[in-house]
């Protein structure tokens, strides 16, 4: 069996960011995969799935209610290896593009206080299972990476 895509990446070479991880034809349409890294590969302990879970909440809600980009949204949600999350985006995309929404999106889950949505028996498969302190810290740390974002940190490393 051939590689799939996401497993040709140097893992050893790459930091926190945000890139392009891969750009698909459905019919007419291109769906954009955008890998929002949070920790360094090999290098920097992952995250525990508590906080990974929350900020899955947050972020799936925000995104999808954000005016100008909940129409283009298909997916988010976590990395197994547990150091980022991926966003699938209907349209082709580069990553500065999408850069403001992200931004947003992270300092929206950096400030967030009060009852996680859909952190309930009725709504949720593992409810229990959310940390919002530590997602608000790795909430706070990306979008700090993402205020001085540099270009290679926007393109995967070669």
């Amino acid at each position: 069996m051939e590689k799939i895509t996401s497993f040709t990446i140097d893992h050893i070479k790459l930091q926190p960011g945000l890139y392009v991880s891969r750009k698909d034809k459905v019919g007419a349409e291109t769906v954009t995969t955008f890998d929002l890294r949070l920790t360094s590969p090999n290098d920097e302990p992952v995250m525990n799935t508590a906080e990974m879970h929350t900020i899955e909440h947050l972020a799936a809600t925000y995104l999808r209610n954000e005016p100008n980009w909940k129409e283009k949204v298909l997916y988010f949600g976590p990395m197994g290896c547990r150091t980022g999350f991926y966003l699938l985006l209907a349209g082709d995309y580069a990553s500065r593009e999408i850069l403001p929404l992200v931004a947003d999106c992270f300092h929206f889950i950096r400030d967030f206080r009060g009852e996680v949505p859909g952190a309930s028996a009725k709504d949720c498969g593992n409810y229990l299972d959310m940390n919002l302190p530590m997602a608000n810290y790795w909430g706070k740390k990306y979008a700090t990476l993402l205020e001085n974002i540099m270009d290679d940190r926007l393109v995967y490393p070669e």
